[in-house]
């Protein structure tokens, strides 16, 4: 019930898409934790809304993966496993590192405006994590992410990574093993934007691939002798 009530009046946006914003936030910050059950009836009474736009937000959150729909008992918040977070971030890894191959290609002139722009969110991250600020730290982390993708410019990934950074987000609220050390946030994210610059993707992957690894679980390695890209050894790939 605390989920519910925590649930403000809609805008002027689309009802359902307002709604499902509201619900993945709470989702997020955990108002509505890991396991509960969103009742329908009760989310639109708490909005004076239809049940229609209610359904059809929690039907936006199930396709995202937040929700989970139980035949004859409702739809759920997903409970993440470790398994599911490594997979999160080993998705993010991978598209990532597609972005950044796409990055590498340009010239330095595009890559360097690019690496301006980073440089300024991870410096950004510098105040929240003075004030232990985890929630404001995490959303700064994913907007830096997010614009190292969009600058791949594939639309497609773009919109995959949207989901996976939502995921993300969930999981830096809830998980402390998937956030760095707190000493390490700014630096990593400042060597991430420099290998950027350089266009050295073999780099770039290492850099990603230890950044994003939750510790303990790993669902892929990457031993010395292997050529890196997305999580694949591309040596052994037939031509």
């Amino acid at each position: 019930m605390r989920g519910v009530l925590s649930l403000s009046a809609i805008d002027s946006r689309p009802t359902a898409v307002v709604i499902a914003d509201q619900l993945r936030e709470r989702i997020i910050d955990g108002s509505f934790g890991p396991g509960d059950q969103i009742n329908e009836a009760q989310v639109a009474h708490q909005l004076n809304v239809s049940r229609g736009p209610v359904r059809e937000a929690l039907q936006r959150l199930v396709q995202e993966g937040l929700l989970i729909g139980r035949p004859n008992r409702g739809v759920f918040v997903r409970e993440l496993t470790l398994r599911d977070i490594a997979e999160v971030y080993e998705a993010r890894e991978v598209i990532e590192c597609a972005a950044a191959e796409s990055l590498a290609a340009r010239d330095q002139g595009d890559r360097n405006e690019l690496v301006a722009r980073l440089e300024e969110i991870a410096r950004r991250m510098q105040e929240p994590l003075d004030a232990r600020d985890w929630s404001a730290l995490s959303r700064t982390d994913l907007e830096f992410h997010t614009a190292l993708v969009e600058a791949g410019g594939n639309s497609r990934l773009t919109r995959a990574y949207q989901t996976l950074a939502t995921e993300a987000l969930i999981c830096l609220s809830h998980f402390e093993n998937t956030y760095p050390l707190p000493e390490r946030v700014l630096p990593d994210h400042l060597e991430i934007a420099e290998l950027v610059s350089r266009g050295d993707m073999e780099e770039i992957h290492l850099a990603l691939h230890h950044h994003l690894s939750v510790e303990n679980f790993e669902l892929h390695t990457h031993p010395a002798t292997e050529a890196l890209r997305h999580g694949r050894n591309e040596s052994a790939v037939p031509s």
